[in-house]
């Protein structure tokens, strides 16, 4: 099955795209249920979140991205978190949804933290996984985007398994592995480059005190990118935040330690009460074919 992705105008007489362009989505789970909108990380797909999908879906309507270039979604790359921000709620309002509870994982929590900042009308509740108010340096991304100009994704998809697992888990599970480098070369060199080019100015730290939506901080107690340190700055910052840490797991949480995040999640976004309003219908896609991990969880 195709995915849902933006339509195009065939002729003059049709209605024009709308101002800012909507992304590839998919929704799972009950129309009129609450809506839960899960954000990838720059490299991965809507696939990310497979493994929370089962359990979520029995609450909530789930509502689930690609970024611009990302899983065959059209190659229309945004300038900055903000603009990715304004276009993740104009599809949303072309779903009818106007509040909704939010789970994303690195660049997918940097929205987060945008939306919770510049919409709060529109964010329930917030779930930050792996995320920062401030992803490394500048400079550091942008020596990300020559290396994808000069020599395409492919030294980005040998190193991701050392970035997004354990070594523990990369040497036992090989297929999630080849699965999580095929994202990373199917994605569009020049809108990954543009996710690194804004990632480069994103700042947020001196406005995380204004964020005033209840906020789950979880990371892998593994992660090297965005580690506890970088958590523990969240949670300082955002007045109604709390943390979680994921033992045996790294910057892919949710795919290391399934069960754990799933957990973590649903207890987080229990509170969410809203109405869930529009109708959307949509077939079902294949699965991907990743094996079960063991689940784990610790909250200090």
């Amino acid at each position: 099955m195709e995915p849902n992705r933006p339509s195009e105008p065939n002729g003059p007489g049709e209605t024009p795209p709308p101002a800012v362009a909507p992304l590839q989505y998919r929704s799972d789970g009950p129309e009129d249920a609450p809506v839960l909108v899960l954000g990838p990380s720059l490299g991965t797909t809507w696939h990310m979140w497979d493994r929370q999908i089962p359990e979520l879906v029995r609450d909530w309507r789930v509502v689930r991205f690609d970024l611009p270039g990302h899983g065959g979604a059209p190659a229309q790359p945004f300038t900055s978190v903000a603009e990715l921000g304004d276009r993740l709620l104009a599809t949303l309002d072309t779903l009818g949804v106007q509040r909704f509870g939010y789970a994303g994982c690195s660049l997918g929590g940097a929205v987060g933290l945008d939306l919770a900042l510049r919409a709060p009308h529109r964010v329930a509740s917030l779930a930050l996984v792996a995320t920062s108010p401030r992803f490394g340096s500048a400079d550091e991304f942008r020596q990300r985007g020559v290396i994808v100009r000069t020599n395409g994704l492919e030294p980005m998809a040998r190193t991701a398994p050392e970035q997004w697992f354990t070594p523990l888990f990369a040497g036992a599970q090989p297929a999630i592995v080849d699965w999580a480098v095929q994202m990373v070369r199917t994605t569009d060199p020049a809108c990954y480059v543009a996710a690194c080019e804004a990632l480069a100015v994103f700042d947020v730290r001196e406005a995380l005190g204004r964020i005033g939506v209840p906020a789950l901080v979880l990371v892998g107690s593994e992660d090297q990118v965005t580690g506890p340190a970088e958590a523990r700055t969240l949670v300082a910052g955002i007045a109604d935040a709390r943390l979680a840490v994921v033992p045996g797991a790294s910057h892919l949480a949710p795919v290391e330690q399934p069960a754990a995040v799933t957990d973590l999640l649903a207890e987080h976004f229990a509170g969410i009460a809203q109405e869930a309003s529009g109708t959307l219908t949509v077939p079902p896609l294949p699965a991907v074919p990743v094996p079960a991990a063991e689940p784990a969880a610790e909250v200090p």
